[in-house]
């Protein structure tokens, strides 16, 4: 039996978040039965519990600000040393998904040596570039990134611009890396379009099938909201603006209600947050088209849902997003009325030309962004 323990998740069963999505996915298309999966879960209280065939260990982190992750992951690291002194392992993995405890790596890798363990990482996309964290704190990122690649054993990049950048970046460290993306599906909701609380969900915030546009992710300024609200606004479409996000009352928000004056416009509608999966896919399956802002990340779990799901996407035209896209999205800039005529010659497809788009976005899922791939991929990678 195989040891693997992935850390740097806020845990597993899914809400929001690309790598919940991902560990989630990964740990329910697991085939070898010579694999354990241990998961680390962000907690109020300490605790242990089993999810898809996976050992889940609950982390309790203190209240303490932009440390908390870096606290989060390394009392989950030390756990899996913990774990593993009681219950030895043949060569187990301990793989972390981002790069918060850099400066820590030496120590925490030299702990793990000692049990015959590797070190995976997958560095994300370009996290000290989040418009969210101050200067210092962005500094803090770009050197633990760095640090992160000097003491990896394997660095695990789920975009090919995103394995670009550590091999030019950190070239001086000849860091050994391997490309595996996400992974989505193509199969349809299960909920039919006369569902109950299907129906609710659209006549509690006033939508109809087909009648509307869509974005599902973090309410973040790297996620280019500014653009696509002042963008939806500026179009002349008679469709609304359904906003699927944890949307809170912060600075962000409160400035781009303030700038933009969005609260007026009764086409953008903000309808919290949808936790069920099913639920969540037949929403984007019977959206007019999806936006995609997203900027820094690497391949977004979001992105491939949607080019498995909805009809018409129209992706913000950065090379993360190109390369996962190709020739089956519609691709726009930050340049003022750019998305709003994209928007609103959108509006005009035909149905069959939305078909056509459809069947090619499912297409490029199919063959390169599978569940069933991915999670082979990582088995093959993990020496499974």
């Amino acid at each position: 039996m195989k040891d693997i323990f992935i850390i740097g998740s806020k845990g597993i069963p899914a809400k929001y978040g690309g790598f919940e999505t991902f560990v989630d996915q990964l740990t329910r298309h697991k085939k070898s039965k010579q694999l354990k999966y241990h998961v680390a879960c962000m907690a109020d209280k300490a605790g242990e519990f089993t999810y898809q065939d996976s050992h889940c260990f609950q982390i309790k982190v203190p209240a303490i600000g932009p440390a908390k992750a870096v606290w989060y992951d390394i009392a989950a690291f030390l756990y899996c040393i913990k774990y593993l002194k009681k219950h030895p392992s043949k060569a187990p993995v301990i793989y972390i998904l981002a790069c918060r405890i850099g400066p820590f790596m030496w120590l925490l890798k030299r702990m793990l040596k000692k049990l015959d363990g590797k070190v995976f990482v997958n560095p994300d996309g370009h996290e000290w570039m989040r418009a969210k964290w101050n200067k210092p704190i962005r500094a803090y990122w770009k050197f633990s990134e760095k640090l992160m690649v000097k003491h990896a054993d394997l660095l695990i990049c789920d975009s090919k611009n995103i394995e670009k950048y550590i091999q030019h970046t950190y070239q001086s460290y000849h860091p050994n890396t391997t490309f595996i993306a996400y992974g989505a599906d193509v199969e349809k909701s299960t909920l039919k379009d006369t569902d109950k609380e299907l129906l609710a969900w659209y006549d509690k915030w006033h939508l109809k099938p087909e009648e509307y546009y869509l974005i599902v992710g973090r309410f973040v300024p790297e996620n280019n909201y500014e653009t696509m609200l002042r963008e939806f606004m500026r179009s002349k479409t008679d469709k609304k603006l359904a906003i699927i996000s944890n949307v809170e009352e912060n600075p962000f928000y409160s400035r781009l209600k303030a700038e933009t004056g969005f609260i007026q416009d009764k086409r953008i509608v903000f309808c919290q947050t949808v936790y069920d999966e099913q639920m969540l896919k037949k929403i984007r399956e019977n959206a007019w088209g999806y936006l995609h802002g997203h900027e820094v990340g690497g391949t977004n779990p979001s992105l491939l849902e949607a080019l498995g799901s909805t009809k018409v996407n129209l992706l913000l035209d950065v090379g993360f997003n190109r390369e996962v896209g190709e020739d089956t999205a519609f691709y726009w800039t930050k340049e003022a009325g750019n998305l709003a005529a994209l928007i609103e010659e959108t509006d005009k497809l035909t149905e069959e030309e939305r078909n056509a788009l459809s069947r090619l976005a499912k297409q490029r899922i199919s063959a390169a962004y599978s569940q069933e791939k991915i999670a082979d991929a990582y088995e093959k990678i993990l020496g499974v």
